[in-house]
C-alpha cells in the first residue's frame, strides 16, 4: 500500500516538476536524461539553494507551489476516478500481510517441534536403527520369495504366450526371468534346473521368431493373392497394387499401432531390480486378466514389428539379418513352386489338360508371381523400417552392436535372380527340350499335306486308353479332391510344396511346368514382364536403373537368342519350299485354300512366306519394343523371297540366256505401259459390277483391241517365230498364272499388314534417350519405305506375269498363223483331204484349248477374260494381213480358209462365250475373194469401205496373182488406182454424211 501511494505521489511531483522545467527551460536537459521524479525534485532543490537572488527564489518557490497545487488537484482527481481499485488494492495488501505473519508463526512452531523430536530420537537411536535394518531384510526376503514364486510359473506362462503367439510378452518375460536367475537369484540352488531350462529356451526362441518372421514375409503376405487368382475378374486387394501403381510402397511404420510395452524404455534396462519388477508386473497382469482375445497376426505389419522388437530384446538382430539373407532365395523359389501348384490346381478345376500347350497358364503364373513378389518386397520394406528403428535406438550404435542392415535393393536383386532362372526354364534357353520334342512351329513338307493340316480344323485325337479306370469314380474323385485340399492346407501353413504324383504338372527334370517350355513363350509374357521391370527400375531410382539384371537378361535373350532362333526357323521354312525342284509348280492344298478363303491355287512357298510374315507381325505386336528388328527381318525375308520368285520367273521365260518374246515385251517399259493404258487392262483391274457403263463401251473396247492388234501385228506380222521364243509347255504358263495369283495375293496381304502396323513404341527396351528414340523412328520410316517398295515389287511381278500370259497367247497365234499364210498351199483342187482343217490351225486350237483349261483353273474370271478377250480380233488381223503372203489362192483354198476361220471362231466362242464377230469379219474378207477383180471394185462401191486401203490392195493383188484373164500389169495398176479412188470417194461421202449429221444436231 505505501509503495502504491508513493508511486502515485512521485508521478504527480514529476509532472509538476516537468511543467516547471518546461516553463523555465532550465531543467530540460535534466528531464530528458532522467525520467525519475525524485531526481527532478532534487534538481529543483539544488537550483533553489544555489541561487543568490531572493526574487529568483521567490519566483521559483511560487512556481513550485503552483505546481504542487496542480499536482494535488490531479491527485485528488485520480483518487476520485480510481477509488474502487485503490480500495481493493489496500484490502488485498492487508490480507497478504496477515497471512505472511501467520505463516511465520507456524514455521517457527514447526522448528521448535522438530528440535524437540530430534532430541527424543537421539535418545532411542540404536534401537530404531536395529528395527529399520530388520525391516529391510524381511522386505528383501519377501521380495525374493515372490520372485521365486513368479519364476516357477514362467515355463507355464511361456508356453501359453508362445501358443497364442504373443511373442513379445513371452520374450520380455523370458529375458526378465533369465536376468533374475543369473542376477539376484544366482545363489538359489533350488532354481538350478529351472535356470538351465530357461537359459536353453532363451538360446532357441529366436529361431522360432525367425521362422515366424519368414512365414509372414513369404506365406502370410502372399496367401490372399493365391485365392484372388482364382477369380480373374475379382478386384485387386489393397495390399497388391495395380499395374500402373508403384509395386513396392514403403510403409510408414511410425503410423502403426504398437503395444504399450513396445515403447517402454525399461525393455532395454540392465538386469537387476527393474527386471524383477517387470517379471512381477507380468505375473500380476497374467493372473488378473488372461491374454487378449484379438488375434496378434491380424495385422501382419504390426506383428512383424513385434517380432523384430522381440528379437532385439534377445539381441539377435545380426543373426536375424543373416537368416533373412540366407533364406531369401530359397523362400522365393518355394513361392514359385507353390504358385505353380496353385495354377495347376486351378487349371485342373477348369478341366484343362496340362499336357496341351497353353501359354495363358504361364501368363497367369507370372502375374501371380509378380503380385506375390511385390507383396514380399512390401513386407521386407516393413521389416527394414523396423530394423532401422532398432538400429537407431541402440545405445551403443549399430556398428558396435554388429548390426549391418540389408537393403531393399538386395531383395529386388534376389527376386530378379529367381525370375531369371524361371524364365530360362520356361523359355528353354539351354535348348534342352527342343532336341527331344518336336518344334512348336509348323514344319512345311513339300507335299503340302502337313501345311494343310496346320490350317485345317484340328480334331481331338483319341488317345489309346484302357477299357476302364477307377480314376473317374466318385471315390477317386472325392479322394483326389481331399488330397488336393490337404496339400493346399499344408503348403499354406508351412510353406513347403507338398505335392505328389497327382500334381497335374508337366515334368521337366527337377522342375515342373504349367506349360511346355519354348522360346515362343516370350510373346505372352513380354509386356507384363516389361512393366514389372519398369516398376523395379522406378523403385530403384534413376541412379541404379542400369543395374536391373532382369532387363539385361531380357535384352540379351531377345537380341542374341530369340531373334536368331526366329530367323533360323523362318529361313528353314522358306528353304524347304523354295529349294524344291520346281517351286512354282508346288501348290497349296485345297484345305489350305479353303481356310485362307482363296478361290484360285496359290504357291505353297507364298503361303509359307505369308504365314512367316504374319508370325513376325504377331511377334512384333507382342514384342513392340523390338518392332524395328522384326520389321528388318520381314524386309530381309521379303527381299530373299522376291529374288527367289524372280529367279523362278526367269527360269520359265528365259531359254539359253534369251527371254521369250512375251517376256521381253513385258519387260519393255514402253510396251508394258501401252498395254496397261488400254481399257481392257483398266476393266480387268476394276470388277464389271463396279464399272461405270458407257454407251459406246463395245466400240470403245473394239478400238482398244484394234490398237493392241495394230501394235502386235506391226512388230510380229511379217516374220516367222521360232519355237524357242515361245512357251510351248502349258505347265509353264500355269506356273506363271499361279505366280501371278500368289504375288498379287501376297502384295494384298502385305498392304493389309503394313496398314495395321502399330505406332512405334516410345519406350526403348534399353534406354529412353531422346536421341536413341529419334534414330529408331528414322530407321523405322526407312524400313517401312522399303517394305512398301517390296509390296509394290510383288505387285509388279504379278502384273508382269499377267502381261506375259496375255502376250504369250497372242504370240502363239503369230507362231502358228504366220507360217500358214507364208508357207501354206491354198491354190488347191477340191478333194476330201485338201479340204481338211489346216494342221497349224488344229495345233493353234489345241494350244488355245490347253491354255484355256490351265488358265480357267489358275486365274480369276476377270483375268481369264483379259487374256482371251480380243484374241479373235488379233487372229482376224493376222489372217487378213496374211493375205499378202499367199502366192495364189483358189476357190477351194478360199473355202478351206473359211473353214479354218470357222473352227477358230467356234473354239474362241466356247472360251469367251461371245460371238467373236471379228472372225466373221475375216471370213467375209476371204469370201470377198470369190469375186473377180472388177467385181471386187463394184463390191466396194456397193457395200462401202469395210476394210483398210492396204487390206483391199492386198486382196486385189491376190486376185491378180490367183485368177487368169486379169490383164497385164498396166491394167492391174489401173484397177489399183481405181480402187484407191473409190476408197477416197467413199471416205469423202462418209465424212460429208457425218458433217451433215453434226449440222442437223
Amino acid at each position: 500500500m505505501p509503495r502504491c501511494i508513493l508511486a502515485l505521489l512521485s508521478s504527480c511531483l514529476g509532472a509538476a516538476a516537468g511543467k516547471m522545467a518546461a516553463d523555465t527551460g532550465r531543467y530540460r536537459s535534466a528531464v530528458s536524461k532522467n525520467k525519475d521524479p525524485s531526481g527532478l525534485l532534487i534538481s529543483v532543490i539544488r537550483t533553489l539553494s544555489s541561487s543568490d537572488d531572493v526574487e529568483d527564489r521567490e519566483t521559483e518557490k511560487g512556481r513550485l507551489e503552483e505546481a504542487f497545487e496542480t499536482c494535488d488537484r490531479d491527485l485528488d482527481q485520480l483518487i476520485v476516478q480510481h477509488y474502487a481499485e485503490l480500495t481493493t488494492a489496500i484490502r488485498t495488501y492487508q490480507s497478504i500481510t496477515e497471512r505472511i505473519t501467520s505463516s511465520r508463526n507456524k514455521i517457527k512452531q514447526v522448528k521448535e517441534n522438530l528440535l524437540s523430536c530430534k532430541m527424543l530420537l537421539h535418545c532411542k537411536r540404536d534401537e530404531l536403527r536395529k528395527l529399520w535394518i530388520e525391516g529391510i531384510e524381511h522386505k528383501h526376503v519377501l521380495q525374493l520369495l515372490d520372485e521365486i514364486e513368479s519364476i516357477k510359473q514362467v515355463p507355464q506362462r511361456l508356453e501359453a504366450y508362445m501358443a497364442s503367439k504373443h511373442y513379445l510378452h513371452a520374450t520380455d518375460m523370458l529375458v526378465s526371468a533369465v536376468d533374475s536367475l543369473e542376477g539376484p537369484l544366482l545363489q538359489v540352488e533350488g532354481l538350478g534346473d529351472l535356470r538351465l531350462e530357461l537359459h536353453s529356451r532363451k538360446l532357441n526362441i529366436h529361431l522360432v521368431l525367425i521362422d515366424e518372421l519368414h512365414r509372414h514375409l513369404y506365406i502370410k503376405s502372399t496367401s490372399r493373392l493365391g485365392h484372388k487368382n482364382k477369380d480373374k475378374n475379382a478386384a485387386r486387394l489393397p495390399g497388391s497394387t495395380g499395374k500402373d501403381a508403384s509395386p513396392m510402397p514403403v510403409l510408414d511404420v511410425s503410423s502403426l499401432s504398437t503395444p504399450r510395452k513396445l515403447l517402454d524404455s525399461s525393455q532395454f534396462s540392465t538386469p537387476g531390480s527393474s527386471s524383477v519388477r517387470e517379471l512381477q508386473q507380468d505375473v500380476r497382469e497374467f493372473n488378473q486378466s488372461e491374454l487378449p482375445e484379438v488375434d496378434p497376426e491380424e495385422n501382419s505389419a504390426e506383428f512383424m514389428g513385434i517380432l523384430i522388437k522381440a528379437l532385439a530384446k534377445l539381441k539377435k538382430i545380426p543373426e536375424t539379418i543373416k537368416a533373412i539373407m540366407e533364406r531369401l532365395e530359397p523362400e522365393l523359389k518355394q513361392i514359385v513352386k507353390r504358385s505353380t501348384t496353385q495354377i495347376a490346381d486351378h487349371a485342373y478345376q477348369r478341366g484343362e489338360n496340362l499336357a496341351q500347350e497353353s501359354q495363358p497358364r504361364l501368363l497367369e503364373l507370372l502375374e501371380l508371381l509378380f503380385d506375390k513378389f511385390k507383396a514380399v518386397a512390401q513386407a521386407h520394406s516393413v521389416v527394414l523400417a523396423h530394423l532401422q528403428q532398432i538400429a537407431v535406438q541402440c545405445p551403443g550404435g549399430a556398428h558396435e552392436e554388429g548390426i549391418k542392415l540389408y537393403e531393399q535393393a538386395d531383395v529386388s536383386a534376389k527376386i530378379q535372380t529367381v525370375l531369371q532362372v524361371l524364365l530360362m526354364e520356361y523359355l528353354d534357353v539351354k535348348n534342352s527340350r527342343s532336341a527331344t520334342e518336336p518344334s512348336a512351329q509348323l514344319s512345311y513338307a513339300s507335299t503340302g499335306s502337313e501345311f494343310a493340316a496346320f490350317f485345317s480344323k484340328k480334331k481331338p485325337q483319341r488317345a489309346k486308353q484302357s477299357l476302364f479306370k477307377f480314376e473317374s469314380s466318385s471315390h477317386a474323385i472325392s479322394m483326389s479332391a481331399y488330397l488336393r485340399e490337404q496339400r493346399r492346407e499344408l503348403y499354406s501353413k508351412s510353406g513347403e510344396l507338398q505335392g505328389g504324383a497327382d500334381d497335374n504338372l508337366i515334368e521337366g527334370g527337377e522342375m515342373k511346368f504349367v506349360c511346355k517350355p519354348g522360346a515362343r513363350n516370350i510373346t505372352v509374357i513380354f509386356q507384363p514382364l516389361l512393366r514389372f521391370i519398369q516398376e523395379i527400375e522406378m523403385n530403384m531410382g534413376p541412379g541404379q536403373a542400369k543395374q536391373c539384371q532382369l532387363r539385361a537378361f531380357l535384352t540379351y535373350y531377345i537380341n542374341d537368342l530369340f531373334l536368331n532362333q526366329v530367323r533360323t526357323e523362318i529361313n528353314k521354312e522358306i528353304q524347304v519350299v523354295s529349294k524344291a525342284a520346281d517351286p512354282l509348280k508346288i501348290l497349296a492344298s485345297a484345305d489350305t485354300m479353303k481356310v485362307l478363303g482363296v478361290q484360285r491355287p496359290l504357291l505353297q512357298s507364298t503361303v509359307v512366306v505369308e504365314k512367316s510374315i504374319q508370325d513376325l507381325m504377331s511377334l512384333m505386336q507382342d514384342l513392340s519394343a523390338y518392332s524395328n528388328q522384326f520389321l528388318e527381318m520381314v524386309c530381309d525375308k521379303l527381299k530373299e523371297y522376291k529374288e527367289i520368285c524372280n529367279t523362278a520367273y526367269r527360269g520359265i521365260v528365259q531359254c539359253e540366256e534369251k527371254l521369250t518374246i512375251s517376256a521381253s515385251w513385258s519387260k519393255d517399259e514402253d510396251i508394258s505401259r501401252l498395254l496397261q493404258s488400254l481399257p481392257n487392262w483398266a476393266n480387268m483391274a476394276q470388277p464389271r459390277q463396279t464399272r461405270q457403263k458407257r454407251e459406246d463401251e463395245e466400240d470403245f473396247t473394239r478400238a482398244a483391241f484394234a490398237k493392241e492388234s495394230e501394235v502386235l501385228t506391226g512388230n510380229l506380222g511379217d516374220k516367222l517365230i521360232p519355237q524357242n521364243e515361245i512357251l510351248r509347255d502349258v505347265s509353264d504358263l500355269k506356273a506363271l498364272a499361279n505366280l501371278h495369283e500368289s504375288m498379287e495375293w501376297l502384295a494384298g496381304r502385305l498392304k493389309t499388314f503394313f496398314a495395321n502396323l502399330p505406332q512405334a513404341s516410345n519406350v526403348s527396351p534399353c534406354s529412353a534417350d531422346s536421341q536413341v528414340v529419334g534414330e529408331s523412328e528414322r530407321s523405322r520410316e526407312q524400313i517401312l519405305q522399303t517394305l512398301n517398295d517390296l509390296s509394290r515389287g510383288f505387285q509388279d511381278i504379278a502384273d508382269r506375269c499377267l502381261l506375259v500370259l496375255h502376250l504369250e497367247v497372242r504370240v502363239h497365234c503369230f507362231h502358228y498363223l504366220i507360217p500358214l499364210t507364208k508357207q501354206g498351199n491354198y491354190a488347191i483342187v477340191a478333194n476330201v483331204e485338201s479340204m481338211d482343217y489346216d494342221p497349224l490351225v488344229v495345233k493353234l486350237n489345241k494350244d488355245i484349248s490347253a491354255i484355256e483349261e490351265a488358265m480357267g483353273a489358275a486365274l480369276h474370271q476377270h483375268k481369264f477374260q483379259y487374256i482371251f478377250e480380243g484374241l479373235g480380233h488379233l487372229i482376224s488381223c493376222i489372217l487378213i494381213n496374211g493375205a499378202q503372203y499367199f502366192k495364189r489362192i483358189s476357190e477351194s483354198g478360199i473355202k478351206k480358209m473359211c473353214r479354218n476361220i470357222f473352227v477358230l471362231q467356234q473354239n474362241l466362242t466356247n472360251i469367251t462365250m461371245s460371238r467373236e464377230a471379228d472372225l466373221d469379219f475375216a471370213r467375209q474378207y476371204y469370201e470377198m475373194l470369190y469375186n473377180t477383180a472388177d467385181e471386187l471394185l463394184n463390191l466396194v462401191v456397193d457395200q462401202g469401205v469395210r476394210y483398210t486401203e492396204l487390206e483391199y490392195i492386198n486382196a486385189l493383188s491376190l486376185l491378180h496373182r490367183s485368177q487368169t484373164g486379169v490383164g497385164d500389169l498396166s491394167t492391174q495398176n489401173i484397177r489399183l488406182q481405181r480402187l484407191k479412188e473409190i476408197i477416197c470417194e467413199q471416205a469423202a461421202i462418209k465424212q460429208a454424211t457425218k458433217d451433215k449429221k453434226i449440222t442437223t444436231v
